[in-house]
């Protein structure tokens, strides 16, 4: 049975955000799980790496904003996904698709929330001089900021698999909808 190739390709404007985000979330995530927790609270680097990373998620959640925005405006300009060939399969597509955009704005709304219940936009761009507060890890926005971001740790990886599935089990020239050339 021969599979349709996919012929239409994405936007440009989304092919550029949807690896800019992605670039961006594999740092921010990165610098969450491995940079930042592992800086005491006392320490002056915590305002530093917090800086950063806060400025990313910022970013981030306005990106992902215009991803949307772009998508939902170009949506009609391509051709179906094809199918995995299993209903399941397909569903499960879908919902790493939509996950990935709720947890992403969740993820930048829990750091918001975060940032404001405790104070840091003063001391991490306030030149206030004060320090990270002690209570940081204990805030409940906080807390939800971690697993949010294993949640998408897990949703990436789903859609690693399933774009590596499309390119070389099933063939169908899916990948090239989310890369540059003629659309």
């Amino acid at each position: 049975m021969a599979l349709q190739m996919t012929a239409s390709r994405h936007h440009p404007a989304l092919v550029a955000l949807h690896w800019l985000l992605a670039l961006m979330l594999m740092v921010a995530l990165a610098m969450g799980t491995f940079v930042l927790s592992g800086i005491p609270m006392e320490s002056p680097e915590k305002i530093g790496a917090l800086r950063g990373h806060m400025v990313v998620g910022v970013l981030i959640g306005f990106l992902m904003l215009v991803r949307l925005v772009v998508r939902l405006r170009t949506r009609h300009q391509l051709a179906p996904s094809p199918s995995s060939g299993n209903p399941l399969l397909d569903a499960l597509g879908t919902f790493v698709h939509l996950g990935l955009y709720a947890l992403v704005f969740a993820m930048a709304a829990s750091g918001m929330a975060t940032a404001l219940l405790t104070g840091l936009p003063d001391i991490v761009f306030g030149g206030s001089g004060g320090a990270v507060p002690a209570n940081l890890a204990t805030v409940a926005p906080r807390i939800a900021h971690g697993w949010i971001a294993k949640g998408i740790a897990a949703l990436v990886v789903l859609h690693v698999l399933g774009a590596v599935f499309h390119q070389a089990v099933r063939k169908d020239g899916l990948m090239a909808r989310m890369w540059w050339g003629p659309r």
